[in-house]
């Protein structure tokens, strides 16, 4: 059996390239790229069509709203406002982590687009650089074709309506996904490069820091154990230089926010400003308690849906990185306290889950079973991201 910490099951169908590089990920992952575009094509047609019906703005509806503003107000003035709430409670744009706006202000900076367009435009081409890392995780591990039933399934996702949004849902999971992608190819300071971005991208980092330390971890006790301990650490230290610079894009905001705040435990006084603070899932039982019983049930099955999922990728024998990222993010989006109707999207980048149905999808006799599979529920997240985007509340 090989290795799950560090390396993933051999593909069989995965197809073989003599093109170096990108560019030979990049032939590979065309169908994956064509796939996803097509499923996030079916949900932007569906949203502008709402929205022209509704006689709204759409472009306004894409970048124009909630968190999207804040991204780039920071882009614009930096950092410094504060909303300060009818209770008496405040909102420091502190909360809001810097990679997107410093994007956004860059790509404005060099083109025709305004802040708005280019959060918009850094998040398409994010989206569409996330699906090409899913697949390229999804095909070394399962095959070429189940790689690309996972970047088709990742765009047909309930609430996928986020990756065409200026949110930084698709840019955090294009670095997850690579850096993971890195970790599978045993390219550990490249890893830990991306992890540095995606900690200045959201405070989720968290699971991928923990993806690759306990990785870490478990390979050297493996090699402890096994005796072979002379020059144990020269020997892995491209993989200990990796897992020590994962965390630092998170620490570096962390201390940022410290220093301008005067206080070292700042990042959590302005988070929890904000609500958003771990209690162990206390706010979700409280949610569910609190609303009526058919809707209780309903929330009850979708938590044990995301639960069986998770056994399955258990069962699935991912490789051990692979695994902890996804339980994590779930677990993190699980035990805050913060919103509760941003729990689905926060899920998001939790892509590992996708890959027992993408398997299984893979495994149809025919590519037109698949396609219509995939093509019901790309119609199904644009109808409900349709829905959601034309409704007053935040995603």
């Amino acid at each position: 059996m090989p290795d799950q910490q560090t390396r993933a099951r051999p593909a069989p169908s995965e197809p073989r390239s003599t093109v170096p590089g990108a560019r030979a990920l990049l032939t590979a992952a065309a169908p994956a790229l064509g796939a996803y575009a097509a499923v996030r094509a079916v949900g932007l047609l569906v949203f502008w069509a709402s929205a022209s019906a509704a006689g709204k703005d759409a472009l306004h509806l894409l970048g124009g709203r909630w968190d999207s503003v804040w991204y780039q107000r920071i882009a614009e003035d930096g950092y410094g406002y504060t909303v300060t709430l009818p209770a008496g409670g405040v909102h420091p744009d502190l909360a809001f982590f810097p990679l997107l706006p410093a994007l956004e202000r860059g790509l404005a900076a060099v083109t025709p687009f305004t802040v708005q367009g280019a959060g918009i435009a850094v998040a398409w081409l994010a989206g569409l650089l996330a699906a090409w890392g899913i697949f390229a995780v999804g095909a070394r591990l399962y095959g070429h074709r189940a790689g690309v039933v996972l970047a088709a399934l990742w765009g047909a996702y309930p609430t996928a309506f986020v990756q065409s949004m200026a949110y930084t849902e698709t840019l955090f999971t294009a670095l997850a996904a690579w850096s993971l992608y890195a970790v599978l190819r045993g390219r550990w300071i490249a890893a830990g490069a991306l992890c540095v971005l995606a900690g200045l991208t959201r405070p989720t980092a968290a699971a991928l820091v923990a993806a690759l330390a306990l990785n870490a971890a478990v390979a050297l006790v493996r090699e402890w154990r096994a005796g072979d301990r002379r020059g144990l650490v020269r020997r892995n230290a491209r993989m200990l230089l990796g897992v020590c610079l994962a965390p630092l894009g998170w620490l570096v905001y962390v201390v940022f926010v410290a220093v301008r705040q005067g206080s070292p435990l700042a990042y959590f006084d302005v988070q929890a400003q904000w609500g958003n603070s771990i209690d162990g899932g206390r706010a979700l039982a409280l949610f569910i308690a609190g609303l009526p019983l058919p809707a209780a049930l309903g929330l009850c099955a979708a938590l044990g849906l995301l639960g069986w999922l998770v056994f399955l990728c258990v069962r699935q024998r991912q490789p051990l990185p692979v695994l902890v990222y996804g339980i994590a993010i779930v677990v993190i989006s699980l035990i805050g306290s913060g919103y509760f109707g941003s729990r689905p999207r926060l899920m998001m980048p939790a892509f590992p889950l996708l890959l027992p149905p993408a398997v299984a999808l893979a495994g149809l006799r025919t590519t037109v079973r698949t396609g219509t599979v995939v093509a019901v529920l790309a119609l199904g997240s644009a109808a409900y991201g349709a829905w959601t985007l034309l409704g007053p509340g935040p995603p």
